[in-house]
């Protein structure tokens, strides 16, 4: 069985809206976690949230920005600062009627299989209820 996870869900808000969630830190910490996110392909930045040690994540996530098209995808690079290994995040985004079908693709090699215990769930539950809040706000 493969670790790589995959998600999709539709939000009903345009493409370009969806996109500054994914892409304005100030959006992205009210959804996801806090950082020093920068859209430009090679910029690294950080991410911090309260750490589950059950669970082996240390809460500080080293990231950096693989490349993108606006409003079309965004490639990241996470790594757990303590952990093992890293796997990269990919958001697509595709015009579906007045909204957006957005997929995420999340695929690595060592410590994926620990990523996918601390996020699975969240990409298609509460993380998922947060950025449709941020949607609605916005």
């Amino acid at each position: 069985m493969s670790d790589d996870l995959a998600v999709d869900a539709f939000y009903p808000h345009p493409p370009a809206k969806v996109w500054r969630a994914l892409t304005e830190p100030d959006l992205i910490a009210r959804w996801l976690m806090p950082g020093d996110f920068r859209l430009e392909a090679g910029h690294r930045y950080t991410m911090r949230v309260a750490p589950m040690p059950a669970a082996g994540f240390s809460g500080h996530i080293d990231a950096e920005v693989l490349g993108f098209e606006p409003e079309r995808m965004l490639r990241v690079r996470w790594r757990d600062a303590a952990g093992d290994g890293a796997w990269t995040i990919t958001w697509t985004l595709h015009p579906e009627g007045r909204g957006t079908r957005l997929f995420l693709l999340q695929e690595g090699g060592p410590g994926l299989r620990r990523a996918r215990l601390v996020m699975g769930a969240g990409w298609s539950g509460r993380i998922a209820e947060r950025l449709l809040e941020v949607l609605d706000a916005i």
